[in-house]
């Protein structure tokens, strides 16, 4: 027998798992979630109905036949020696043979637990949604959050490279009247002795004045240092541009996952969603015997094929009862009149034995039993119930077979996933230390910035690779849960 009403109240309500939640404030918030789920989502409170009018069906089961009440009367009344036969009346019961009403009740019971089995299947799969929705808004949160750092960062190495070229700009400024008053007093007047070419006592120019050339030159360093300065503010600028766009982007795509997340608790598609501020790898040992174990004994679709070929079992029986006769017990009341009266000289002793009897009602006690005399259909039905019950074993093997391939899977997925959180965080760590040594050689000059910005990106593409890597793992630790019905793994 399954748990009564009570018991699914609090199986619903109460026992939900525990080793799928994250901290001790988030395991609140999602087991709350759950509870909600189990409580108000449509298609688990349609299974759970169905579950209760399967109940129904128990008593529909172990009941015996109506009752028949037969009544006639005579227009015209049948005269017997004890009387005239004006109505009659017959009440008979029947009854199936010993044994049968019990296998009708024992299918009905295996299909009311088909029902339950089918109610767990759909909580699961409700459940499995609220997990998978859960963690993946937690990724994206966790996303939003490392790349509001790096546009903080961006925003610092903006600040950086501006006062760079500031500096520069400065400098170049407080350069040009001293380069202009050097090419001014350098600058040799021409004479009219030196106006004569070819003249003995022509005038040199001096040995360090700056020529034309010389000047150009410079400029064009200063300039080019300028632009080299602004054009790495626009750089940055640029990044700041593509990470408040990714920022929208994952504000607008948490907006839409907790519309899904609210359509899944059935409450208003605008309700808050309480997320952790961190997102963490589920402590999770797997061991594969143990766990194929518990989905033998607990799985929702193994409980419910298993229960069906337990349906054709009593049904075969059943079949099998209902092939003996069927007995009918009842009575028959006749209603009499009495006879016209006959002269009391005339009767014999045998008249007048009869005339004491004379209009007095009849009741008869009855015994019915039907003949199953045409065997076929009977031998028909208990093989046809026999192959079903070979066929939902078979269904059952093959589901067994394909839960444990879909376990393997998740296996493989999540050591996959195991090795990828890892790989990001050592990644994102070695960044992390390149980042420092890089932005200092920025701000001293030694390094352009070009490897600033690169290795900024690297940093913030380990760190969301690592969210969705942790998103993936939690997620497969709740399909792996999913197998076993959610049960608490140690």
């Amino acid at each position: 027998m399954h748990p009564t009403r009570k018991y699914i109240r609090t199986f619903l309500l109460i026992v939900l798992p525990t080793v799928f939640c994250l901290q001790a404030q988030e395991e609140d918030s999602l087991r709350r979630y759950l509870s909600f789920a189990a409580g108000n989502n449509p298609s688990v409170k349609a299974a759970y109905l169905a579950y209760e009018a399967s109940l129904r069906k128990l008593p529909q089961a172990g009941a015996y036949a109506d009752p028949t009440l037969e009544m006639g009367a005579f227009l015209s009344p049948v005269e017997f020696a004890e009387g005239r036969q004006v109505a009659q009346f017959q009440l008979m019961q029947m009854f199936p043979w010993f044994g049968t009403r019990k296998a009708a009740r024992t299918e009905a019971q295996h299909m009311a637990n088909m029902s339950f089995e089918a109610f767990r299947e759909a909580r699961d799969n409700v459940f499995m949604e609220v997990y998978a929705q859960w963690y993946a808004l937690c990724a994206l949160k966790q996303q939003l959050f490392h790349s509001e750092i790096n546009l903080r960062q961006m925003e610092q190495i903006e600040r950086l490279a501006l006062r760079k070229y500031t500096s520069a700009s400065g400098n170049r400024k407080s350069a040009y009247p001293a380069a202009n008053a050097n090419t001014s007093s350098a600058q040799p007047v021409p004479s009219a002795a030196g106006m004569n070419m070819g003249g003995a006592g022509s005038a040199m120019p001096a040995a360090s004045a700056t020529t034309p050339m010389q000047q150009m030159e410079g400029g064009m360093q200063e300039m080019g240092g300028g632009t080299q300065g602004m054009v790495e503010v626009l750089r940055v600028q640029l990044e700041k541009l593509a990470l408040e766009n990714r920022i929208e982007n994952l504000r607008a795509e948490i907006s839409a996952g907790e519309a899904l997340f609210n359509t899944l608790l059935n409450r208003p598609a605008e309700s808050p969603v309480a997320l952790p501020d961190t997102l963490i790898r589920i402590p999770f040992r797997p061991d594969a015997d143990a766990i194929l174990q518990e989905i033998k004994e607990r799985n929702p679709m193994l409980g419910m094929l298993r229960e069906e070929s337990l349906v054709y079992a009593a049904k075969a029986e059943m079949d099998r009862k209902m092939g003996y006769p069927m007995l009918g017990i009842g009575l028959q009341y006749m209603l009499m009149t009495p006879l016209k009266n006959t002269p009391a000289g005339t009767m014999n002793n045998t008249e007048s034995a009869m005339s004491s009897m004379n209009g007095k009602d009849m009741l008869m006690p009855m015994l019915s039993v039907s003949i199953p005399l045409y065997r076929n259909k009977y031998k028909a039905a208990q093989k046809e119930s026999l192959l079903m019950r070979q066929a939902g074993e078979m269904k059952q093997t093959d589901a067994f077979n394909r839960l444990e391939a879909e376990l393997h899977q998740a296996l493989y997925r999540l050591n996959e996933a195991a090795r990828r959180i890892d790989l990001f965080r050592q990644q994102a760590e070695l960044v992390r230390s390149a980042e420092n040594l890089v932005t200092q050689e920025f701000v001293s000059g030694r390094a352009g910035l070009d490897g600033v910005i690169q290795i900024q990106q690297q940093g913030l593409d380990y760190r969301l690779k690592e969210a969705e890597a942790i998103a993936a793992y939690n997620t497969t630790v709740a399909t792996i849960g999913k197998m076993i019905s959610f049960i608490t793994i140690e």
